[in-house]
């Protein structure tokens, strides 16, 4: 069963990162780009102002988004599994998901006009 990995591909941050994780990951990591895209608001049943707010991930039949969804994003990645034992720790888990909401929201402003 694949991870479904919901990302805004016409966010130029958004899509370099992606893309890195791409060419890293393996085939249990299914992309999908939001941009224009209806099925995506149907499989995770969020506005088109929520899934560009946030990345999203449906594993297990069950949605997450932020900092939770990165952390399942590297622990499939050999590379970033490490990282992600680290960022599960509470403490760690604290700083990272108040920085990731940081540095989305300002993401969103920039990207703001696809809501239109």
């Amino acid at each position: 069963m694949s991870v479904k990995v919901f990302f805004n591909n016409s966010c130029s941050i958004c899509r370099f990162e992606i893309n890195h994780y791409k060419k890293i990951a393996d085939s249990s990591l299914e992309w999908i780009d939001i941009t224009n895209n209806n099925e995506a608001l149907k499989l995770t049943g969020k506005s088109k102002s929520e899934l560009l707010r946030r990345v999203h991930l449906i594993n297990d039949d069950k949605l997450f988004c932020g900092a939770e969804a990165f952390i399942i994003i590297w622990s499939k990645m050999p590379k970033y599994r490490i990282l992600s034992k680290i960022l599960r720790l509470k403490i760690f888990f604290y700083f990272f998901h108040y920085s990731y909401e940081l540095v989305a929201y300002f993401l969103f402003l920039k990207n703001k006009n696809m809501l239109k």
